[in-house]
């Protein structure tokens, strides 16, 4: 009879409970972490904003933020200035983020950030340069608008300038 002796060992029992548990826990994490985007709501309320506007004697108009209960990306916030009563529909549009818009002193439309946070804020204002590109006379409007919901967030008469 041939003698069969192995030198092969096995992994003991306890190292082999304790390497079945780190695998289950870190299955169990995985199946956790994919399942949490799945249990949070899809939808998230539209912003809330509130601005007041005022028309100033050298020919400005300042829209401020009052109130918003999120910030926001500029890059996806689109402003327009339009004539209200105007068939030739004379507009003025453009994006928060744009280089010629975003914290620029002097351009005919400007945006603000008062916290320098690249984003859109309580307190941030728009300054309007209405005698420049003629805003000042007739009726205009002053609308933003969520580029990613479709949502406008506001839209604003602009109060006449006086002479």
């Amino acid at each position: 009879m041939a003698n069969l002796r192995s030198e092969e060992e096995a992994v003991s029992p306890v190292i082999a409970t304790v390497l079945l548990l780190a695998i289950t826990v870190m299955l169990s994490g995985m199946v956790f972490v994919l399942m949490q985007g799945a249990l949070e709501t899809g939808e998230k309320a539209p912003p809330q904003m509130t601005v007041s506007v005022r028309a100033l004697d050298n020919g400005y108009h300042v829209i401020k933020i009052t109130t918003l209960d999120q910030t926001l990306d500029p890059g996806r916030i689109s402003f327009s200035l339009s004539e209200q009563n105007n068939a030739n529909g004379t507009e003025f549009t453009g994006y928060v983020d744009d280089s010629d818009v975003y914290s620029v002193i002097g351009s005919n439309v400007s945006f603000h950030d008062r916290d320098a946070s690249y984003s859109i804020s309580a307190g941030d204002y728009f300054v309007i340069n209405s005698r420049e590109i003629g805003t000042d006379v007739g009726e205009w409007g002053f609308t933003l608008l969520d580029q990613e919901l479709q949502y406008v967030l506001v839209r604003i008469d602009l109060p006449p300038m006086q002479s």
